[in-house]
C-alpha cells in the first residue's frame, strides 16, 4: 500500500518527499488540514524545516491527501508508536537488528521469532522498516534479557540474514 501512496505523488517530488516523511514517522493528518502525531498538531513550518522543503509544500500535500478518498482514512487514523530501541539500554533491554538479504522475502520475522522463542526469550517489541520506504530495511527486535552467544549464532545463520547487529 505504501508504494501505491508514493506512486500517487510521483508527479511532485517535493510532495512525495513530504508523504514519505509522514509514512516513515507515523505522522497523520486531521480534518483541519494539519499534520499530527497521535492527535497533536505539528506546525507545517517545523515539519518543512525537518524535511528541507517549504511550508506551502507541506500544506499542499496535506490538502491533496485529504482530497483523495483512498488515502484520506489512512492518514486520518495514522498513529505513531514509541521506538524502545532508543532507550533500551536505560531500560535494561537488548536490541537485535537484522539486516535481511532480501527484504521482500517472506518469513524473516517468523524465522527470527522462532529462534528466540525456542530459547524461551521474551520479546518486548518488534518493528520492521518497510522496504518501500527505507533504503536499508531492517528488522529490530527488543528482548528483555541479554542473549546467549548460541542465539546470536542461530540468528546470524538464518538464510534470510545478511547482517546481525547487536
Amino acid at each position: 500500500m505504501w508504494a501505491t501512496i508514493l506512486e500517487q505523488f510521483s508527479d511532485s517530488p517535493s510532495q512525495s518527499q513530504v508523504v514519505r516523511y509522514l509514512l516513515e514517522n507515523g505522522l497523520g493528518v486531521n480534518e483541519r488540514g494539519r499534520v499530527t502525531v497521535n492527535g497533536i498538531e505539528i506546525p507545517a513550518t517545523h515539519l518543512s524545516k525537518a524535511i528541507g522543503t517549504d511550508r506551502r509544500v507541506v500544506d499542499a500535500t496535506v490538502k491533496r491527501i485529504l482530497s483523495m478518498a483512498r488515502f484520506r482514512d489512512i492518514f486520518l487514523n495514522m498513529q505513531a508508536t514509541p521506538d524502545l530501541s532508543k532507550v533500551a539500554e536505560s531500560l535494561g533491554l537488548t536490541v537485535i537488528t537484522i539486516l535481511p538479504k532480501d527484504a521482500g522475502q517472506k518469513g524473516i520475522v517468523g524465522a527470527a521469532v522462532a529462534v528466540l522463542t525456542s530459547h524461551d526469550i521474551s520479546i518486548r517489541q518488534i518493528f520492521v522498516t518497510d522496504p518501500h520506504l527505507s533504503e536499508d530495511p531492517k528488522l529490530v527486535i527488543i528482548v528483555e534479557d541479554s542473549l546467549p552467544s548460541a542465539v546470536y549464532k542461530e540468528l546470524r545463520d538464518l538464510d534470510q540474514v545478511r547482517k546481525l547487529i547487536f
